[in-house]
């Protein structure tokens, strides 16, 4: 029977939507499942201070591969890696008197997850720099300070100087047309010879590299006459009789090198300039966060085959407070700043 006017048709069966209507329901809800998963997982990679670290963090070197920060941050990222139970990647970031890398940092989340593993020269670059693009204290947070070394004041063997004595007469003789290698611009092994070059009153030309193992290779093979290095890319080259070293820059001997005289001893009086490393986190990374790595790497250092393999790279274990290493950061910033006032030193 037919519906009659405003009647609507009756059906014997109960309703159904279309084939084309089922599907759309079911693809609208298999995306909000993947929705609903996305938002759990991402919610789960949050870096809260109570789950940290549940990824991997980077520990940004401002350094060439090479040198005795390149020993320090290996050994750092893999027995802190092993205790944190995630993976600590080095990563170098060269250039500029390690600002670069700082800079890197410094603009980094402060979340725990990107670090800086600096030295003197993160509180030298803002006097040399004068527009540097963050704060070299107050865009970070200490975390620790790790060890200290001396460099060693060394020549090539093929230079007539056996002394420290006999550098400055040569150099004196000779004003200007000696020439001394770095680790870069700016870099401490840049300010420790320029330093030297003011307190012996003599006259050398500074040859800035990307790093320290270019500049000891250079020192070597004769390219360059001179330069301040760390003990521990020191020491090989100088018991194999590629270097010749003249003296260490701190007040004591150092007992990988007892036989060298400090450069106060060799007739540099006052003279004194140490490298040390530490470890940065940027400005407002949560207090749990900074306390857990300060834990870790403190206990990481002090594992005796840690302390075996600084020991064997002429390193010497200083670890400190965050307090203590924010108050190292300001007194070494007066310290060089001053530095770099007296020398007249500049970057290139």
């Amino acid at each position: 029977m037919k519906p009659g006017p405003g009647e609507r048709a009756r059906t014997t069966g109960p309703r159904y939507p279309n084939r084309r209507t089922t599907m759309r329901y079911r693809f609208a809800g298999v995306l909000s499942l993947f929705a609903l998963c996305a938002c759990l997982a991402a919610q789960a990679q949050t870096a809260t201070p109570e789950r940290y670290p549940n990824a991997p963090v980077r520990l940004i070197v401002p350094f060439a591969p090479g040198g005795f920060t390149d020993v320090v941050a290996r050994l750092l990222a893999e027995k802190l890696g092993a205790r944190l139970g995630q993976p600590v990647v080095v990563e170098n970031r060269v250039g500029a008197g390690s600002t670069i890398g700082a800079d890197y940092v410094a603009k980094s989340a402060p979340d725990g997850y990107t670090l800086a593993l600096v030295s003197t020269t993160h509180v030298i670059g803002p006097w040399l720099y004068k527009k540097l693009p963050y704060d070299a204290i107050g865009s970070f947070t200490p975390i620790i300070k790790l060890v200290d070394s001396p460099y060693v004041l060394v020549v090539n063997p093929s230079l007539p100087a056996k002394t420290v004595g006999e550098l400055i007469a040569l150099a004196k003789a000779r004003p200007g047309r000696l020439d001394y290698a770095s680790s870069g611009n700016g870099s401490s092994q840049h300010l420790a010879a320029a330093l030297f070059a003011t307190m012996a009153g003599i006259k050398i030309n500074h040859v800035p590299y990307r790093g320290s193992g270019q500049a000891l290779n250079d020192i070597i093979g004769g390219q360059v006459s001179m330069g301040f290095l760390g003990v521990t890319a020191a020491l090989p080259q100088i018991a194999a009789g590629r270097l010749r070293p003249l003296g260490v820059t701190t007040r004591q001997r150092s007992p990988d090198l007892p036989g060298v005289p400090t450069l106060d001893e060799a007739g540099v009086q006052g003279y004194e300039a140490t490298i040390w490393l530490g470890l940065l986190a940027p400005a407002g990374t949560p207090k749990p966060v900074i306390d857990t790595l300060h834990d870790a790497t403190a206990a990481v250092m002090q594992d005796p085959e840690a302390r075996k393999a600084l020991a064997a790279a002429g390193l010497t274990l200083s670890l400190s407070s965050e307090n203590e290493f924010a108050e190292l950061l300001k007194s070494e910033s007066a310290k060089w700043g001053k530095v770099v006032q007296q020398t007249g030193a500049t970057v290139n």
